[in-house]
């Protein structure tokens, strides 16, 4: 740092306030101590700046180890986030979302001498785990229990129900089944609440939940029940590999989507405006997510941030083919 300040003509103190992004810098200056930057191919030493900062730039993030698209969007969104803000992100990712493996993920983390932790594991056992984490460590949980007080950011999942099946209710269905997730997910308890409410809302019958989990193997069994059943009309799908499975089993069955069988789906996979036909799905918002992660942990390292602290962002209806008004 002090031959880059020698090469523009600046002090050491006005090198560290550009690396740091100070906003009371002039720009001739800045750009002066940039170019000399890239001339000397300075690159700042994050372990000399943890120990005199007292923090390290590293972020641990616990994910399971998925294919998933609400999961693997979320961490590949927080990784591009933080990686823009400075930090290093590193990730533990867990085959099984119980207690003994994420507290293991997480005392990984504590062993790296972490700045803070990004959970995303939308299931009890992980609030379970986050227990064992110190209080003075920096914590956010993506997804999680909202009945926790550990800081918290989520998609709206009970908006994008709503909005999922207000819009099959307003195509004229008398009501609208739905496919859930696992049960021990937030996010199925969340579209689940959503369904129902505004079936209730609506003077609608509430047709028994179809459990399944998150595939298309386990929608597709679904929809082979469901097709079965001539009044089954409009179904709600909590998520869209669910819808996938849903959309064979109608085929096979001679029933068309969406003629005889109205379907909405969940997260806008890149892949659902290519189905047959295109899929009315709800799109979360990601990158918001990523953000209000990021915000809320960095928070935490300036401040004392009181618990209860809730980022909540709203998913988009994206209409599509697979929606008409019932025969």
């Amino acid at each position: 740092m002090a031959d880059v300040a020698r090469l523009a003509g600046v002090s050491h103190q006005t090198v560290s306030r550009v690396l740091n992004g100070h906003p009371y810098v002039q720009e001739q200056t800045r750009l002066r101590v940039r170019a000399a930057i890239e001339e000397l191919g300075y690159r700042p030493n994050r372990v000399a700046r943890a120990l005199v900062t007292g923090r390290s730039q590293l972020i641990g993030v616990v994910a399971q180890n998925t294919t998933l698209c609400g999961p693997a969007s979320l961490l590949a969104a927080f990784e591009q986030v933080a990686s823009a803000a400075g930090f290093v992100v590193t990730t533990h990712r867990v085959n099984v979302l119980d207690r003994e493996s994420i507290t293991k993920a997480l005392e990984r983390h504590r062993d790296q001498w972490v700045a803070g932790i990004v959970v995303i594991a939308p299931t009890a056992s992980a609030h379970d785990a986050v227990d064992t984490v110190p209080p003075g460590l920096p914590l956010v949980m993506v997804d999680g229990d909202p009945e926790r007080s550990t800081p918290l950011v989520t998609v709206d999942q009970e908006a994008g129900a709503v909005a999922a099946t207000r819009h099959l209710l307003e195509a004229g269905h008398r009501t609208v089944w739905h496919v859930s997730g696992p049960p021990d997910w937030f996010d199925s308890a969340g579209r689940i609440k959503g369904w129902r409410s505004v079936l209730d809302e609506a003077g609608a019958e509430v047709p028994p939940v179809v459990p399944a989990d998150w595939s298309a193997a386990s929608g597709y069994r679904a929809g082979q029940m469901l097709a079965r059943m001539s009044e089954v009309t409009a179904i709600f799908a909590a998520n869209d590999h669910l819808a996938l499975g849903i959309l064979r089993a109608m085929s096979e069955r001679g029933r068309r989507v969406p003629e005889d069988v109205s379907l909405v789906g969940f997260d806008d996979v890149p892949e659902a405006a290519y189905f047959i036909p295109p899929l009315t799905t709800v799109r979360p918002d990601f990158d918001a997510v990523a953000r209000d992660a990021l915000d809320l942990l960095m928070a935490q390292f300036d401040h004392d941030l009181v618990a209860d602290v809730r980022r909540t962002s709203d998913p988009t209806l994206v209409p599509r083919a697979s929606v008409r008004p019932p025969r």
